[in-house]
């Protein structure tokens, strides 16, 4: 992937200090925290697999990475919170669609044509409703058993993003004459929206419940409005998170919590404010110049192939294992070795996608900058000149209060994902 950025007016060098020189257009600790997500999910899947056999190594992957699918809920809220942020009023919804769509298809249909592929080698019975719903990425709405995990399993996740895409142009000008203490509804009240999910689930047939409360791409949207909601915040300087590091700490707490003692169903719903915490925290980092540790650049470009990377670890795990003829479960120190091992083949594998797939595709089929066709995606911007933070530094003030109608959005890296798969369920058992 690549950062997360937005167009803002060029600041003279001689205004800006070393730590907001690279910030100022860029979001770069969210990109690098890309990659810790990322990271959470590969874990659990690395768990869920039985890779590793030996008791004692197996019980640290699973106490390490027991709500690593929650890496999911982190990149639905990131979502919502960089097209927010990097959305300008000049942007079209066709525009805007069509570079979401860019960004998603390609690596969706390469690594769609793989599996099946590897399906037809190994002569695997083929569901075409399924695939064909997994290849337009509506499998998400079909709460069959089959078809919303089918072919490529975690591209579950794309046809949730798609939906999100298609929403946000018509709630933008919403959002924009949102007053704040209405955004901090939406961010506090949407965790307890998700939370609400499960009593509510009782009212769904049995046999749909995991589907309502984990894929139903309207379920799941919930944090991505998180995400949107705090953007705004952040934008006009109404955002009254802690710092990076004690938002950090808190989200340590909770997830340490979590494993301990909060019940299951409550899980997505503390985790959506931790998460929201760290995200917010380091957005603000960057533009004000403070210390980050996310924005390292060994971490920003693991960040940029995380999406890759996500298409690709689980199938690749699977297809790595059957042609070695060992179905996992790996005794003593080979299964931490065969773990990294997959961990750096699929990182190979991702970085290849995304250079010779997802970067080339997009500056093909994204549109120019400046497109004719459809209506803003915001209208005009209603909101008042943007307060910055208390005691900005000068690059970042000319961030927060730069917002021309003429300028146009790039969105960077939002729209894709890091999801978790159903090779395993998620931790988070239905009711």
């Amino acid at each position: 992937m690549t950062s997360v950025t937005t167009l803002a007016e060029p600041v003279p060098e001689t205004t800006r200090t070393p730590a907001t020189r690279t910030s100022l257009s860029r979001l770069p600790s969210l990109t690098g925290l890309r990659w810790v997500a990322a990271m959470l999910v590969f874990g659990f899947h690395i768990g869920t697999m039985q890779i590793v056999a030996e008791p004692g190594y197996k019980a640290v992957i699973d106490w390490v990475f027991t709500l690593g699918l929650s890496g999911v809920q982190f990149f639905f809220i990131l979502s919502g919170f960089v097209l927010v942020w990097s959305a300008r009023p000049g942007d079209t919804k066709r525009a805007f669609w069509r570079r979401r769509a860019a960004k998603i298809y390609p690596n969706h249909l390469v690594t769609w044509a793989v599996v099946i592929a590897l399906w037809l080698y190994w002569d695997n019975p083929i569901n075409f409703k399924a695939a064909l719903a997994n290849l337009f990425l509506v499998q998400a709405w079909l709460p069959m058993d089959g078809y919303f995990y089918s072919v490529n399993n975690v591209s579950w996740s794309l046809a949730c993003e798609m939906f999100f895409y298609l929403c946000l142009p018509f709630a933008l000008p919403l959002i924009r004459r949102m007053r704040p203490w209405m955004l901090y509804a939406v961010v506090i009240g949407m965790p307890l929206l998700i939370a609400s999910m499960w009593p509510i689930q009782e009212l769904v047939p049995e046999a749909a419940r995991w589907w309502f409360t984990q894929i139903f791409p309207v379920v799941r949207s919930f944090e991505f409005w998180v995400g949107v909601a705090a953007a705004e915040l952040l934008l006009r300087g109404r955002w009254r998170g802690p710092g990076l590091l004690v938002s950090t700490g808190i989200f340590v707490a909770i997830w340490v919590a979590s494993m301990e003692w909060i019940r299951a169903e409550l899980w997505t719903t503390v985790l959506a404010l931790g998460y929201i915490l760290v995200i917010a925290s380091a957005a603000r980092a960057d533009t004000t110049g403070r210390w980050s540790p996310w924005r390292s650049r060994p971490l920003i470009w693991l960040g940029e192939v995380s999406f890759a990377f996500y298409l690709v670890h689980v199938f690749l795990i699977k297809a790595i294992l059957r042609f070695a003829g060992h179905p996992g479960g790996f005794p003593g120190w080979r299964g931490p070795v065969v773990a990294i091992g997959l961990l750096l083949v699929s990182l190979l594998a991702a970085w290849l996608l995304f250079r010779f797939v997802e970067t080339p595709m997009m500056r093909v089929l994204s549109p120019r900058r400046r497109g004719r066709d459809g209506g803003p995606v915001g209208g005009p911007d209603p909101r008042p000149t943007p307060t910055p933070a208390p005691t900005p530094a000068p690059a970042a003030a000319r961030l927060v209060r730069q917002r021309r109608p003429d300028q146009v959005s790039r969105t960077g890296a939002a729209g894709g994902t890091v999801a978790g798969d159903a090779t395993a369920p998620s931790p988070v058992p239905p009711r």
